[in-house]
């Protein structure tokens, strides 16, 4: 396992990686800078998301509530079928007939929490996420979008959290990582469009996605996020297994190349005992 992650020591440049092992009571291997802050970008959404799943549990919000374009709910912004623009307030369609993936669309969800709560978002998710799971490095420096800051060891602990949660119930998680408007198409950044895009609750559903950032040995069920700053977060309930990379370069070609060899990598290294997976 750690050689198979030790593979981020060849990536053109500094970053970390980790895997949550299976049967090991949320074990973790990890390699390189696993106590250094890098920023989340996108990878920020994920904790966003799971703020505001912990306030549909305790009854802060609902996922029905109004939210967004008129027609749209807390549900279709955390799924990217709000038919909000990327980055702005424009309405590019209908809400639930496109998978339009909008920053935009987060914020006004985080926003909406903040209301219905009557304390700052940033607040929230220190109450709600970070603290009950220690994530002590970790700090939201700018939009619930994009604007995390933390460590390695830090994102794993979500990962941790999202194979076997405490802070919410696991009908709730079910909920937020199953396909919600399944079968929407749309652009997934950095790999074109896919037909279905299918996603969360403030998570991409992998499926059958291809070109894709995990891996081919990845089960449909996998969900997680990546980020435009060189990071990603994967789950793979399947093969009870959470991966996830930091680093200093951005996305780019070489991070569609080595991602997927890396999540493969993890995939084979005797983490699962599935029969039926493919080889990479």
């Amino acid at each position: 396992m750690r050689e198979a992650l030790g593979a981020v020591g060849s990536w053109p440049a500094a970053a970390s990686a980790g895997a949550v092992v299976p049967g090991g009571g949320g074990a973790t291997v990890t390699a390189g800078a696993a106590d250094r802050p890098f920023a989340w970008a996108s990878v920020t959404k994920v904790l966003t998301a799971m703020a505001i799943w912990v306030a549909v549990e305790e009854g802060t919000v609902t996922w029905d509530d109004p939210a967004g374009p008129p027609g749209a709910t807390l549900v279709h912004l955390l799924a990217h079928a709000s038919g909000l623009a990327p980055d702005s307030d424009a309405v590019l369609a209908p809400p639930g007939t496109r998978r339009i993936y909008s920053n935009r669309g987060i914020e006004i969800a985080a926003a909406h929490l903040e209301a219905a709560a009557g304390m700052p978002f940033v607040e929230y998710l220190a109450a709600a996420i970070l603290e009950p799971l220690d994530m002590t490095t970790t700090e939201l420096r700018g939009s619930p979008a994009a604007g995390a800051w933390g460590t390695l060891s830090d994102l794993l602990a979500l990962g941790r959290q999202l194979l076997s949660p405490t802070v919410v119930h696991r009908s709730t998680l079910a909920h937020a990582t199953s396909p919600a408007f399944p079968g929407l198409a749309g652009v997934l950044p950095g790999f074109g469009r896919q037909d279905p895009n299918d996603w969360g609750l403030g998570v991409e559903i992998r499926g059958h996605k291809a070109p894709h950032w995990t891996g081919r040995c990845n089960s449909p069920a996998t969900f997680g996020h990546f980020g435009q700053a060189g990071g990603f977060l994967w789950v793979d309930p399947a093969a009870g297994v959470a991966l996830a990379s930091l680093g200093e370069r951005p996305f780019g070609p070489w991070a569609a190349d080595a991602w997927p060899a890396l999540s493969d990598a993890v995939l084979a290294a005797g983490l699962t005992t599935r029969e039926d997976r493919p080889a990479p």
